[in-house]
């Protein structure tokens, strides 16, 4: 089970004995991601990985700006880097990649909740997501390309994918900033709640379903949504299930299943 005093500079805990596990963002002026916070990522993921009764984690921030603006993450911890050669910026930057791609690709489903600023690598974390819900105070933006870069952490194919080159073309040659409307009208975002209470609670209430249904299952079905695979992904996925004994299990109790109730499906395979 996730231990969250193994986490100092994130705030993690969990619910549902174990099952749901919460990333709120907290940290310094704007929860800026730093080699501390990326680090505590990393160890994250793995640990959501490892862990079999794991089944949703849902992220999200309670941090406000002096002036009382909401902040999902403002952006990468940038002034950490002062004194880096190129080589070290370059090799920071290939693992921002790979800790959001480990992060993707957790076995569970994962809801994000953006209440706030979320620029450059806030959005770019925003695609980790399986399910991202924003509130009307969330901003979205990838300004990199003004600075003399381009997002290096899922910021540009992976944007693509998810909302279309001509969208993603716009957001990162422009820095436009988009609001929760315009994000979800490209699909950057599925759902706007009126507030963060509502968004929260819309979350927990996506968490909860997936409790009731096999991990096994689920864990299958998002590497093969989310891979590159197609129809033999699927079909991978599919066999796995009936491997595993999961099919057999949701035969057995279809009835009650049915009906409304669960099945004693046990910890993911």
């Amino acid at each position: 089970m996730i231990d969250p005093a193994a986490f100092a500079t994130l705030h993690v805990s969990t619910s549902h004995q174990g099952a749901v596990v919460h990333l709120v963002f907290d940290h310094g002026k704007a929860n800026e991601m730093g080699s501390a916070q990326l680090a505590e990522l990393e160890a994250l993921s793995a640990a959501l990985a490892q862990d079999p009764h794991a089944r949703a984690l849902v992220s999200r921030s309670t941090k406000r700006s002096s002036k009382g603006t909401p902040i999902f993450v403002a952006g990468a911890a940038v002034t950490e880097r002062v004194g880096w050669d190129d080589a070290r910026v370059k090799a920071h930057v290939r693992w921002q990649r790979s800790v959001l791609g480990a992060l993707a690709r957790v076995p569970v489903l994962h809801v994000v909740v953006a209440g706030g600023v979320a620029y450059g690598w806030g959005t770019e974390f925003l695609l980790t997501g399986d399910y991202r819900i924003a509130t009307p105070e969330a901003r979205f933006a990838l300004p990199e390309t003004g600075l003399g870069i381009v997002p290096g952490a899922w910021g540009t194919a992976r944007l693509a994918r998810e909302v279309g080159t001509a969208q993603a073309l716009r957001l990162g040659m422009t820095g436009e900033v988009l609001d929760a409307d315009a994000a979800v009208r490209i699909g950057l975002v599925q759902e706007v709640c009126p507030d963060d209470a509502a968004a929260c609670a819309r979350a927990e209430a996506l968490a909860v379903r997936v409790i009731a249904r096999s991990p096994t299952a689920v864990a299958a079905f998002k590497a093969a949504v989310r891979g590159d695979g197609g129809e033999a992904a699927e079909a991978a996925a599919y066999d796995h299930c009936v491997d595993s004994g999961e099919a057999a299990i949701g035969r057995a109790h279809f009835d009650a299943i049915v009906r409304g109730g669960t099945a004693p499906w046990g910890p993911r395979r």
